[in-house]
Protein backbone atom coordinates (compact mmCIF):
# COMPACT_ATOMS: atom_id res chain seq x y z
CA UNK A 1 0.00 0.00 0.00
CA UNK A 2 2.88 2.23 0.85
CA UNK A 3 4.14 2.17 -2.45
CA UNK A 4 0.85 2.52 -4.17
CA UNK A 5 0.21 6.24 -1.94
CA UNK A 6 4.06 7.22 -3.24
CA UNK A 7 2.92 6.48 -7.14
CA UNK A 8 -0.04 8.99 -6.29
CA UNK A 9 2.45 11.15 -4.59
CA UNK A 10 4.66 11.38 -7.54
CA UNK A 11 1.96 12.02 -9.51
CA UNK A 12 0.41 14.78 -8.25
CA UNK A 13 3.63 16.42 -7.72
CA UNK A 14 4.21 16.16 -11.69
CA UNK A 15 1.06 17.49 -12.37
CA UNK A 16 1.36 20.46 -10.34
CA UNK A 17 5.22 21.52 -11.78
CA UNK A 18 3.88 19.93 -15.52
CA UNK A 19 0.65 22.56 -15.30
CA UNK A 20 3.34 25.18 -14.70
CA UNK A 21 4.57 24.58 -18.42
CA UNK A 22 2.01 22.20 -20.66
CA UNK A 23 -1.76 22.66 -20.70
CA UNK A 24 -4.38 20.47 -18.25
CA UNK A 25 -4.21 17.28 -20.35
CA UNK A 26 -0.40 17.24 -21.15
CA UNK A 27 0.14 17.65 -17.23
CA UNK A 28 -2.54 14.93 -17.08
CA UNK A 29 -0.89 12.74 -18.98
CA UNK A 30 2.26 13.37 -17.16
CA UNK A 31 1.64 12.77 -14.44
CA UNK A 32 -0.33 9.08 -14.94
CA UNK A 33 2.92 8.22 -17.20
CA UNK A 34 5.55 8.88 -14.04
CA UNK A 35 2.69 6.99 -12.25
CA UNK A 36 2.78 4.40 -14.19
CA UNK A 37 6.57 4.16 -14.56
CA UNK A 38 6.94 4.74 -10.86
CA UNK A 39 4.84 1.38 -10.37
CA UNK A 40 6.46 -0.64 -12.90
CA UNK A 41 9.66 0.29 -11.63
CA UNK A 42 8.67 -0.85 -7.95
CA UNK A 43 6.83 -3.17 -8.71
CA UNK A 44 3.88 -1.97 -6.72
CA UNK A 45 1.43 -4.14 -8.70
CA UNK A 46 2.10 -6.78 -10.50
CA UNK A 47 3.21 -5.68 -14.12
CA UNK A 48 0.38 -6.78 -16.14
CA UNK A 49 -2.07 -4.94 -13.82
CA UNK A 50 -0.13 -1.87 -14.26
CA UNK A 51 0.24 -2.02 -18.00
CA UNK A 52 -4.00 -2.22 -18.08
CA UNK A 53 -4.50 0.76 -16.08
CA UNK A 54 -3.88 3.09 -19.45
CA UNK A 55 -7.61 1.70 -20.12
CA UNK A 56 -9.17 3.01 -17.51
CA UNK A 57 -7.02 6.14 -16.44
CA UNK A 58 -6.55 7.52 -20.10
CA UNK A 59 -10.57 7.88 -20.45
CA UNK A 60 -11.27 8.53 -16.97
CA UNK A 61 -8.92 11.62 -17.26
CA UNK A 62 -10.32 12.77 -20.20
CA UNK A 63 -6.56 12.33 -22.22
CA UNK A 64 -7.30 9.54 -24.77
CA UNK A 65 -11.26 7.81 -25.17
CA UNK A 66 -11.68 4.35 -24.65
CA UNK A 67 -12.22 3.75 -28.23
CA UNK A 68 -8.99 5.04 -28.95
CA UNK A 69 -6.45 3.49 -26.25
CA UNK A 70 -7.92 -0.05 -26.48
CA UNK A 71 -6.86 -0.44 -30.04
CA UNK A 72 -3.02 -0.52 -29.21
CA UNK A 73 -3.76 -3.36 -26.65
CA UNK A 74 -4.13 -5.59 -30.29
CA UNK A 75 -1.90 -4.26 -33.22
CA UNK A 76 -0.82 -6.53 -35.80
CA UNK A 77 2.85 -5.74 -34.19
CA UNK A 78 2.03 -8.11 -31.00
CA UNK A 79 0.77 -11.12 -32.97
CA UNK A 80 3.94 -10.89 -34.49
CA UNK A 81 5.42 -10.89 -30.72
CA UNK A 82 3.08 -13.87 -29.83
CA UNK A 83 4.27 -16.00 -33.02
CA UNK A 84 7.80 -15.36 -32.07
CA UNK A 85 6.82 -16.57 -28.01
CA UNK A 86 5.12 -19.80 -29.59
CA UNK A 87 8.45 -20.93 -31.36
CA UNK A 88 10.32 -20.08 -28.33
CA UNK A 89 8.05 -21.95 -25.62
CA UNK A 90 9.23 -25.00 -28.22
CA UNK A 91 12.60 -24.22 -27.99
CA UNK A 92 12.55 -24.38 -24.26
CA UNK A 93 9.56 -27.51 -24.51
CA UNK A 94 12.15 -29.27 -26.84
CA UNK A 95 15.50 -28.31 -25.26
CA UNK A 96 16.82 -27.37 -28.30
CA UNK A 97 18.20 -24.02 -26.68
CA UNK A 98 20.41 -26.29 -24.47
CA UNK A 99 21.78 -28.24 -27.42
CA UNK A 100 22.12 -24.60 -29.13
CA UNK A 101 23.92 -23.44 -26.01
CA UNK A 102 26.46 -26.52 -25.40
CA UNK A 103 27.29 -25.99 -29.10
CA UNK A 104 28.25 -22.72 -29.24
CA UNK A 105 30.37 -23.54 -26.16
CA UNK A 106 32.34 -26.05 -27.40
CA UNK A 107 33.82 -23.71 -30.40
CA UNK A 108 36.02 -21.48 -27.85
CA UNK A 109 39.32 -21.74 -26.59
CA UNK A 110 38.95 -23.50 -22.75
CA UNK A 111 40.13 -20.57 -21.22
CA UNK A 112 38.56 -17.97 -18.70
CA UNK A 113 38.97 -15.56 -22.04
CA UNK A 114 37.19 -18.05 -23.78
CA UNK A 115 34.36 -19.11 -21.67
CA UNK A 116 33.70 -15.00 -20.83
CA UNK A 117 33.28 -15.02 -25.11
CA UNK A 118 31.47 -18.04 -25.01
CA UNK A 119 28.88 -16.93 -22.53
CA UNK A 120 28.35 -13.42 -24.18
CA UNK A 121 27.97 -15.16 -27.58
CA UNK A 122 25.76 -18.08 -26.45
CA UNK A 123 23.26 -15.44 -24.04
CA UNK A 124 23.41 -12.82 -27.23
CA UNK A 125 22.32 -15.79 -29.65
CA UNK A 126 19.49 -17.01 -27.71
CA UNK A 127 18.56 -13.95 -26.45
CA UNK A 128 18.47 -12.70 -29.75
CA UNK A 129 14.88 -15.00 -30.33
CA UNK A 130 13.90 -16.00 -26.34
CA UNK A 131 13.15 -14.14 -23.23
CA UNK A 132 16.26 -12.43 -22.27
CA UNK A 133 15.03 -13.08 -19.00
CA UNK A 134 14.77 -16.63 -19.76
CA UNK A 135 18.19 -17.01 -20.94
CA UNK A 136 20.17 -15.58 -18.46
CA UNK A 137 18.18 -17.66 -15.95
CA UNK A 138 19.36 -20.78 -17.85
CA UNK A 139 22.94 -19.94 -18.05
CA UNK A 140 23.27 -18.23 -14.85
CA UNK A 141 23.79 -21.58 -12.87
CA UNK A 142 26.77 -22.91 -16.11
CA UNK A 143 28.47 -19.17 -15.19
CA UNK A 144 28.56 -20.26 -11.43
CA UNK A 145 29.33 -23.73 -11.62
CA UNK A 146 31.89 -23.49 -14.31
CA UNK A 147 34.68 -22.33 -11.45
CA UNK A 148 35.15 -21.82 -7.76
CA UNK A 149 37.38 -18.01 -8.47
CA UNK A 150 34.93 -15.38 -7.16
CA UNK A 151 36.79 -13.27 -9.72
CA UNK A 152 35.61 -15.20 -12.80
CA UNK A 153 32.30 -16.13 -11.35
CA UNK A 154 31.69 -12.10 -11.22
CA UNK A 155 33.09 -11.96 -14.95
CA UNK A 156 31.29 -15.16 -16.01
CA UNK A 157 27.81 -13.76 -15.00
CA UNK A 158 28.04 -9.87 -16.40
CA UNK A 159 29.17 -11.74 -19.38
CA UNK A 160 25.83 -13.70 -19.77
CA UNK A 161 23.74 -10.76 -18.55
CA UNK A 162 25.47 -7.97 -21.22
CA UNK A 163 25.29 -10.96 -23.69
CA UNK A 164 21.50 -10.96 -22.97
CA UNK A 165 20.76 -7.43 -23.59
CA UNK A 166 23.41 -6.81 -26.33
CA UNK A 167 21.37 -9.69 -28.15
CA UNK A 168 18.05 -8.40 -28.05
CA UNK A 169 19.31 -5.65 -30.35
CA UNK A 170 19.63 -8.15 -33.01
CA UNK A 171 16.11 -8.27 -34.18
CA UNK A 172 12.53 -6.96 -33.81
CA UNK A 173 11.53 -9.61 -31.52
CA UNK A 174 14.91 -9.65 -29.35
CA UNK A 175 13.52 -7.04 -26.65
CA UNK A 176 10.14 -4.70 -26.21
CA UNK A 177 11.32 -1.37 -27.49
CA UNK A 178 12.34 -2.94 -30.75
CA UNK A 179 8.60 -3.72 -30.84
CA UNK A 180 7.63 -0.63 -29.37
CA UNK A 181 9.49 1.38 -32.55
CA UNK A 182 7.90 -1.04 -34.94
CA UNK A 183 4.30 -0.42 -33.42
CA UNK A 184 5.20 3.85 -33.53
CA UNK A 185 5.96 3.47 -37.05
CA UNK A 186 2.87 1.31 -38.41
CA UNK A 187 1.42 4.56 -36.37
CA UNK A 188 2.71 7.12 -38.22
CA UNK A 189 2.80 5.52 -41.55
CA UNK A 190 6.59 5.63 -41.64
CA UNK A 191 7.89 2.30 -43.79
CA UNK A 192 9.53 -0.08 -40.93
CA UNK A 193 12.64 -2.14 -41.83
CA UNK A 194 12.05 -5.57 -42.47
CA UNK A 195 13.05 -8.69 -40.13
CA UNK A 196 16.16 -9.27 -42.45
CA UNK A 197 16.51 -5.25 -42.88
CA UNK A 198 16.41 -4.91 -38.87
CA UNK A 199 19.20 -7.85 -38.28
CA UNK A 200 21.62 -6.40 -40.76
CA UNK A 201 21.07 -2.79 -39.31
CA UNK A 202 21.86 -4.05 -36.01
CA UNK A 203 24.48 -6.45 -37.52
CA UNK A 204 27.47 -4.08 -36.94
CA UNK A 205 26.29 -3.06 -33.33
CA UNK A 206 25.99 -6.28 -32.23
CA UNK A 207 29.13 -8.42 -33.49
CA UNK A 208 31.19 -4.64 -32.23
CA UNK A 209 29.75 -5.01 -28.97
CA UNK A 210 30.18 -9.05 -28.44
CA UNK A 211 33.76 -8.49 -29.41
CA UNK A 212 34.90 -5.70 -27.58
CA UNK A 213 32.46 -6.17 -24.19
CA UNK A 214 33.99 -10.37 -23.11
CA UNK A 215 37.70 -8.46 -24.49
CA UNK A 216 37.45 -5.73 -21.75
CA UNK A 217 35.38 -8.33 -19.43
CA UNK A 218 38.51 -10.66 -19.55
CA UNK A 219 41.35 -7.94 -19.47
CA UNK A 220 42.74 -8.93 -15.96
CA UNK A 221 41.36 -12.49 -15.26
CA UNK A 222 42.33 -14.34 -19.26
CA UNK A 223 45.98 -16.21 -17.70
CA UNK A 224 43.57 -17.80 -14.40
CA UNK A 225 43.67 -21.82 -15.46
CA UNK A 226 39.96 -23.17 -15.79
CA UNK A 227 38.88 -26.79 -16.34
CA UNK A 228 35.72 -26.42 -18.73
CA UNK A 229 33.90 -29.93 -20.53
CA UNK A 230 30.90 -29.84 -22.58
CA UNK A 231 28.97 -32.58 -23.37
CA UNK A 232 26.67 -32.11 -26.32
CA UNK A 233 24.08 -35.03 -27.06
CA UNK A 234 22.50 -35.54 -30.41
CA UNK A 235 19.65 -34.19 -31.22
CA UNK A 236 16.21 -36.59 -31.17
CA UNK A 237 13.53 -36.65 -33.41
CA UNK A 238 11.29 -33.36 -31.86
CA UNK A 239 14.79 -30.97 -31.71
CA UNK A 240 15.21 -31.97 -35.57
CA UNK A 241 11.77 -31.28 -36.15
CA UNK A 242 11.97 -27.84 -34.70
CA UNK A 243 15.27 -27.11 -36.10
CA UNK A 244 13.87 -27.74 -39.42
CA UNK A 245 10.98 -25.02 -38.68
CA UNK A 246 13.16 -23.02 -37.75
CA UNK A 247 15.19 -23.15 -40.82
CA UNK A 248 12.60 -22.79 -43.01
CA UNK A 249 11.30 -19.68 -41.15
CA UNK A 250 14.45 -18.20 -41.56
CA UNK A 251 14.99 -19.05 -45.26
CA UNK A 252 11.29 -17.18 -46.15
CA UNK A 253 12.57 -14.11 -43.78
CA UNK A 254 15.71 -14.17 -45.91
CA UNK A 255 14.06 -14.84 -49.13
CA UNK A 256 10.77 -12.02 -48.00
CA UNK A 257 13.73 -9.17 -47.80
CA UNK A 258 15.32 -10.15 -51.06
CA UNK A 259 11.39 -9.95 -52.75
CA UNK A 260 10.16 -6.82 -50.91
CA UNK A 261 12.29 -4.26 -52.80
CA UNK A 262 11.58 -5.37 -56.26
CA UNK A 263 7.98 -7.08 -55.62
CA UNK A 264 6.31 -5.64 -52.80
CA UNK A 265 3.12 -6.99 -53.76
CA UNK A 266 4.17 -10.46 -53.51
CA UNK A 267 5.99 -9.64 -50.34
CA UNK A 268 4.85 -11.40 -47.21
CA UNK A 269 3.41 -9.78 -44.45
CA UNK A 270 5.98 -10.82 -41.46
CA UNK A 271 3.56 -10.65 -38.64
CA UNK A 272 1.35 -13.20 -40.80
CA UNK A 273 4.31 -15.44 -41.06
CA UNK A 274 5.56 -14.92 -37.33
CA UNK A 275 2.11 -16.08 -36.32
CA UNK A 276 1.49 -18.98 -38.96
CA UNK A 277 5.00 -20.44 -38.00
CA UNK A 278 3.79 -20.45 -34.11
CA UNK A 279 0.68 -21.82 -34.97
CA UNK A 280 2.25 -24.72 -37.07
CA UNK A 281 3.64 -25.73 -33.87
CA UNK A 282 -0.13 -26.95 -33.17
CA UNK A 283 -0.67 -28.96 -36.12
CA UNK A 284 -0.95 -33.25 -35.74
CA UNK A 285 2.15 -34.31 -36.98
CA UNK A 286 4.16 -31.45 -36.07
CA UNK A 287 2.77 -31.71 -32.33
CA UNK A 288 5.73 -29.28 -30.48
CA UNK A 289 2.61 -27.49 -28.13
CA UNK A 290 -0.40 -28.44 -27.13
CA UNK A 291 -2.84 -25.42 -25.92
CA UNK A 292 -1.55 -26.19 -22.15
CA UNK A 293 1.97 -24.82 -23.09
CA UNK A 294 0.81 -21.24 -24.06
CA UNK A 295 0.27 -21.33 -19.99
CA UNK A 296 3.90 -19.92 -20.42
CA UNK A 297 2.82 -17.28 -22.88
CA UNK A 298 4.19 -13.98 -21.37
CA UNK A 299 0.93 -12.36 -21.31
CA UNK A 300 1.70 -9.30 -18.96
CA UNK A 301 4.86 -8.41 -21.01
CA UNK A 302 1.69 -8.46 -24.19
CA UNK A 303 0.19 -5.69 -21.90
CA UNK A 304 2.78 -4.22 -21.28
CA UNK A 305 3.30 -3.55 -25.22
CA UNK A 306 -0.55 -2.24 -25.17
CA UNK A 307 0.24 0.09 -22.43
CA UNK A 308 3.52 1.29 -24.29
CA UNK A 309 2.21 1.72 -27.62
CA UNK A 310 -1.18 3.51 -25.66
CA UNK A 311 1.49 6.31 -24.05
CA UNK A 312 3.02 6.75 -27.39
CA UNK A 313 -0.39 7.40 -29.12
CA UNK A 314 -1.34 9.92 -25.80
CA UNK A 315 2.10 11.59 -26.05
CA UNK A 316 1.22 12.43 -30.01
CA UNK A 317 -2.89 13.04 -30.38
CA UNK A 318 -2.72 15.78 -26.25
CA UNK A 319 0.37 17.06 -28.73
CA UNK A 320 2.86 16.88 -25.62
CA UNK A 321 5.54 15.20 -27.87
CA UNK A 322 5.51 18.37 -29.82
CA UNK A 323 5.83 20.69 -26.36
CA UNK A 324 8.75 18.12 -25.53
CA UNK A 325 10.42 18.16 -28.30
CA UNK A 326 10.29 22.13 -28.77
CA UNK A 327 12.65 21.94 -25.76
CA UNK A 328 15.45 20.11 -27.49
CA UNK A 329 14.85 22.70 -30.28
CA UNK A 330 18.49 24.03 -28.93
CA UNK A 331 20.15 21.05 -30.12
CA UNK A 332 19.21 21.50 -33.91
CA UNK A 333 21.30 23.21 -35.16
CA UNK A 334 24.34 20.85 -33.92
CA UNK A 335 26.24 18.73 -36.40
CA UNK A 336 24.55 15.05 -37.26
CA UNK A 337 26.51 13.22 -35.00
CA UNK A 338 26.79 15.23 -32.34
CA UNK A 339 22.64 14.83 -32.09
CA UNK A 340 22.83 11.00 -32.57
CA UNK A 341 25.53 11.32 -29.64
CA UNK A 342 23.32 13.10 -27.24
CA UNK A 343 20.08 10.91 -27.75
CA UNK A 344 21.82 7.76 -27.49
CA UNK A 345 24.12 9.13 -24.63
CA UNK A 346 20.19 10.64 -23.01
CA UNK A 347 18.74 7.30 -23.44
CA UNK A 348 20.97 5.05 -22.20
CA UNK A 349 21.69 6.55 -19.07
CA UNK A 350 17.64 7.23 -18.79
CA UNK A 351 17.28 3.37 -19.05
CA UNK A 352 19.28 2.72 -15.92
CA UNK A 353 17.01 3.52 -13.86
CA UNK A 354 13.07 2.92 -15.68
CA UNK A 355 11.77 0.26 -17.86
CA UNK A 356 13.27 0.52 -21.13
CA UNK A 357 9.88 -0.21 -22.68
CA UNK A 358 8.36 2.43 -20.51
CA UNK A 359 11.21 4.72 -21.65
CA UNK A 360 10.51 3.75 -25.24
CA UNK A 361 7.62 4.59 -25.38
CA UNK A 362 8.26 8.10 -24.02
CA UNK A 363 11.16 8.64 -25.99
CA UNK A 364 10.09 7.97 -29.65
CA UNK A 365 7.20 10.07 -30.17
CA UNK A 366 9.34 12.99 -28.42
CA UNK A 367 11.97 12.36 -30.96
CA UNK A 368 9.83 12.11 -33.56
CA UNK A 369 8.45 14.97 -33.33
CA UNK A 370 11.93 16.77 -32.80
CA UNK A 371 13.45 15.16 -35.69
CA UNK A 372 10.80 16.03 -37.59
CA UNK A 373 10.72 20.32 -36.53
CA UNK A 374 14.88 20.04 -37.10
CA UNK A 375 14.43 18.12 -40.60
CA UNK A 376 16.42 15.73 -39.29
CA UNK A 377 16.94 12.18 -40.86
CA UNK A 378 13.70 10.58 -38.74
CA UNK A 379 13.32 6.87 -39.00
CA UNK A 380 17.50 7.07 -37.73
CA UNK A 381 16.85 9.02 -34.95
CA UNK A 382 14.48 6.84 -33.79
CA UNK A 383 16.16 3.94 -34.26
CA UNK A 384 19.06 5.11 -32.55
CA UNK A 385 16.76 5.30 -29.49
CA UNK A 386 15.46 2.50 -29.33
CA UNK A 387 18.87 0.57 -29.54
CA UNK A 388 20.09 2.83 -26.98
CA UNK A 389 16.95 1.72 -24.93
CA UNK A 390 18.83 -1.59 -24.21
CA UNK A 391 21.99 -0.42 -23.00
CA UNK A 392 21.05 -0.92 -19.29
CA UNK A 393 24.14 -2.27 -18.20
CA UNK A 394 24.99 -0.42 -14.91
CA UNK A 395 22.55 -1.02 -12.65
CA UNK A 396 20.31 -4.17 -11.09
CA UNK A 397 17.03 -2.86 -11.51
CA UNK A 398 17.83 -1.19 -15.30
CA UNK A 399 16.75 -4.89 -17.11
CA UNK A 400 16.25 -7.97 -15.50
CA UNK A 401 19.16 -10.09 -16.81
CA UNK A 402 21.17 -7.55 -14.19
CA UNK A 403 18.80 -8.10 -11.35
CA UNK A 404 18.83 -12.09 -12.04
CA UNK A 405 22.97 -12.00 -11.72
CA UNK A 406 22.32 -10.07 -8.79
CA UNK A 407 20.59 -12.16 -6.97
CA UNK A 408 23.57 -14.80 -6.92
CA UNK A 409 25.05 -12.23 -4.43
CA UNK A 410 28.49 -12.84 -5.79
CA UNK A 411 28.61 -8.98 -7.71
CA UNK A 412 28.21 -6.10 -5.86
CA UNK A 413 26.43 -3.01 -6.92
CA UNK A 414 29.43 -0.82 -7.02
CA UNK A 415 31.68 -3.46 -9.45
CA UNK A 416 28.36 -3.88 -11.86
CA UNK A 417 27.83 0.09 -12.18
CA UNK A 418 31.69 0.66 -12.43
CA UNK A 419 31.87 -2.24 -15.35
CA UNK A 420 28.42 -0.94 -16.58
CA UNK A 421 29.11 2.81 -16.80
CA UNK A 422 32.46 2.02 -19.25
CA UNK A 423 29.97 -0.13 -21.39
CA UNK A 424 27.38 2.06 -21.60
CA UNK A 425 30.23 5.00 -23.07
CA UNK A 426 31.48 2.28 -25.40
CA UNK A 427 27.95 1.27 -27.06
CA UNK A 428 26.94 4.70 -27.14
CA UNK A 429 30.29 5.38 -29.47
CA UNK A 430 29.32 2.31 -31.43
CA UNK A 431 26.04 3.82 -31.86
CA UNK A 432 27.04 6.85 -32.88
CA UNK A 433 29.56 6.04 -35.53
CA UNK A 434 27.14 2.87 -37.35
CA UNK A 435 24.57 5.88 -37.30
CA UNK A 436 26.64 8.23 -39.29
CA UNK A 437 28.39 5.40 -41.89
CA UNK A 438 25.83 3.09 -42.08
CA UNK A 439 22.73 3.73 -41.09
CA UNK A 440 22.80 7.30 -42.50
CA UNK A 441 22.99 5.41 -45.84
CA UNK A 442 19.72 3.09 -45.46
CA UNK A 443 17.45 5.59 -43.71
CA UNK A 444 19.02 8.22 -46.21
Amino acid sequence: MKKLLIGLVVALIVYALGSLAFSPVQARLLAVVSMLVYYWSSEALPLGVVSMLPLILFPALHILSLKTTAPNYSKGIIFLFIGGFLLAIAMQKSKLHEYIAAKLMSFFPKSARGVIYALAITSATLSAFLSNTTVTIMLMPIALFLTNNVRLKVRYLIATAYGASIGGIFTPIGTPPNLILLGFLDDVKVAAPSFMEWMMLTAPVVVSMIIIIPWLLSRDVRDIPIACESDIAPLNAEQKRLASILLLLVALLFLNAIIKPFFPHYALNEKLLLLGFGLLLFVPGIDLLAWEDTKEMPYEIIFLFGAGFAIAKAFIDTGLAKALAGYFSFFADFPLWAIIFMVALFVSFATEITSNTALTSVAVPIFYEFAKGAHLPTEMILFVATIAASYAFMLPIATPPNAIIMSSRVIKIKEMAKIGFIVDIIGVAIVTITAVSFWRLFFG
